[in-house]
């Protein structure tokens, strides 16, 4: 990374200035005692590593060698490259910046938007977007665990009665309605590590079993699309895809919040220890993934590999388990920091009394929402697509960046400077295009698909 920003960071930021005082009062303090976010801080640095394996490797994974379909060998492999540097980057630049103000410490997203922003026009441009990418996520994931479990169904029962994807998408979201009462971070902590190694083993599995399977007789290289048009959406709609991959930033800061800090040991050590070994772990499942998918199915394969995967079938239908299990802990991990935004408004701002059965009525409604969203619209890849370039563009691949200039104002042509620079056009050009592509994969499966089928 630059020198550049952290040097700008110590002489604008110096560790040897007091702490400020805390000057909350008995009510403040009891309702931050309360909020998930804020509620508990005795985190280890290995708890950021398995909470960001679960943020990020998702059922994004799943859609890459799709997406390499779409982009090509040359193109898609760049692409790839390109996004693990710039989002380890962009998060490596939230992490630093989680406590640049002695004595406070930034726990959300929203809340370094407002120091970098304003109050009021930080909440409306970080606020938004975030919400659309929790709440985007949250959804897909509904329809992805409602897809695994039918799989899982369809492999193990053929003679049985064909049953709607929408009550699989029920059955997934009944867990949720119990799991969405852990009050905070900690308290999810250990589904968090089984989602992880989940998502480790399904990945390893999807890349095995297709070497398993070996290259094709009739595999092709080419583009999917018969026309022009279709081609150029199609490519448009797989950089949103990838952009879903690396969607971890959205809860990076809150996941930085559980980790206890002094001026002598800034929390940003032992997180930054955990989002290295967490970047490692995506890089061993996105890369072999996508590049051996892509390479045994060629434009074949299916948006979701497991689908393209049925032989041998105990392990297909364990690897789409192992897909159930990971998207119910990362569901938790995106619906947490919503939890705490609906939740800070209806105790701060509507004076509502916190207690359970607030914290019930709020989550249980959450949860029934995502739920109807993801049975009336399916689209596993049109959704990808759309949620990816429209909302994680922003949140991963540039804001930090925007922040971080804003901030620190690095010197203009520097190193710093031109990297973040670099990262803005590219991250607005994800932005811009991407959901276009989606957008058109979402109405062309409308045309067929028949609602709550």
């Amino acid at each position: 990374m630059s020198a550049e920003p952290v040097a700008s960071l110590g002489e604008k930021f110096s560790p040897s200035e007091p702490q400020k005082e805390d000057k909350r009062t008995a009510e403040e303090k009891a309702i931050d005692d309360w909020l998930p976010i804020t509620s508990s801080r005795n985190a280890k640095w290995w708890y950021s590593a398995f909470h960001n394996v679960t943020a990020m490797v998702g059922a994004g994974v799943l859609s890459l060698p799709s997406a390499m379909a779409n982009l090509g060998w040359g193109p898609g492999v760049i692409i790839l490259i390109l996004s693990w540097i710039i989002t380890l980057y962009t998060l490596w630049q939230m992490v630093e910046m989680h406590e640049m103000v002695p004595g406070k410490r930034f726990d959300r997203y929203h809340e370094l938007g407002q120091h970098a922003f304003g109050e009021k026009l930080g909440l409306w441009i970080v606020v938004p977007q975030q919400l659309i990418c929790e709440v985007g996520v949250d959804i897909v994931y509904m329809v992805t665990g409602g897809k695994s479990l039918q799989k899982v169904h369809d492999l193990l029962c053929h003679d049985c009665k064909k049953m709607k994807t929408t009550y699989f998408i029920m059955i997934f979201a009944s867990v949720h309605f119990v799991l969405a009462h852990l009050p905070n971070f900690n308290a999810i902590s250990g589904i968090s590590l089984a989602a992880a190694i989940m998502s480790l083993s399904y990945s390893t599995i999807a890349w095995t079993t297709s070497v398993h399977k070996g290259v094709q007789e009739d595999v092709k290289y080419t583009y999917k699309g018969s026309t022009t048009s279709g081609v150029i959406f199609d490519f448009l709609s797989a950089l949103g895809d990838v952009a879903f991959a690396y969607a971890g930033h959205n809860v990076v800061l809150e996941i930085q919040a559980t980790i206890p800090s002094t001026p002598e040991k800034p929390s940003k050590g032992p997180m930054w220890r955990g989002v290295l070994v967490a970047y490692i772990v995506v890089g061993v499942c996105y890369f072999p993934v996508a590049l051996i998918g892509y390479w045994m199915f060629g434009n074949a394969v299916s948006d979701n590999i497991l689908v393209s995967l049925n032989k041998p079938t105990w392990l297909i239908v364990i690897a789409n388990l192992f897909v159930v299990i990971h998207v119910i802990g990362s569901y938790q991990l995106y619906a947490m920091p919503v939890f705490d935004m609906i939740e800070t408004v209806m105790v701060k701002r509507l004076h509502f009394k916190p207690t359970r059965m607030l914290r019930f009525v709020v989550r249980n409604v959450y949860v029934a929402f995502t739920m109807f969203v993801g049975i009336t619209f399916p689209f596993f890849g049109g959704l990808l697509g759309f949620f990816g370039g429209f909302a994680f563009a922003p949140t991963t691949y540039f804001l930090p960046c925007i922040m971080w200039l804003a901030l620190y104002k690095p010197k203009r042509f520097s190193i710093s400077w031109l990297l973040n620079w670099i990262c803005i056009i590219l991250g607005l050009l994800l932005m811009i295009l991407s959901p276009i592509g989606g957008l058109r994969s979402i109405i062309l499966n409308a045309k067929s698909y028949g609602f709550y089928q």
